[in-house]
């Protein structure tokens, strides 16, 4: 990505907010381990990914995304086997509805990090077709 827009960063620095309140919420859950690493990992890659353009940051949302489809699936599969309520089911009033909401956002958040780090092949073959040859080899070849 060359450059972050305004509202690039204004999204990202949103969703680093929303996330720090959810992990700081999720201390008194009785499965904290598995939410806190999950929510500051993506208030971490959504704060520093407008910014700093790296492979650590990469490979952390890339291990962040594994773990948010891990605990939605998770969730989904608790939800249904105790029958608490529907997939497209949205009273927040039931934990599982919550975390799985959560982990839809985390899920959505870093595909689209993911898909705006990455550089398009038009991008790449452009700055090679710039590029003139410096010198060119007349005749046969030994």
């Amino acid at each position: 990505m060359d450059s972050p827009t305004k509202i690039y960063s204004f999204c990202s620095l949103a969703m680093a907010a929303l996330f720090l309140y959810s992990a700081s919420v999720q201390l008194n859950d009785p499965d904290w381990y598995f939410w806190l690493p999950l929510y500051s990992g993506a208030c971490v890659v959504n704060l520093l990914n407008w910014a700093i353009s790296s492979k650590t940051i990469k490979n952390l949302a890339e291990f962040t995304l594994c773990l948010g489809m891990f605990l939605f699936i998770k969730v989904v599969l608790e939800d249904s086997r105790n029958g608490i309520s529907g997939f497209w089911s949205l009273d927040l009033s039931e934990r599982v509805i919550r975390e799985k909401i959560g982990s839809g956002l985390v899920m959505i958040s870093l595909v689209l990090h993911l898909l705006t780090s990455h550089e398009s092949p038009q991008v790449s073959m452009n700055k090679h077709r710039n590029k003139f040859p410096r010198y060119v080899d007349y005749g046969e070849k030994p």
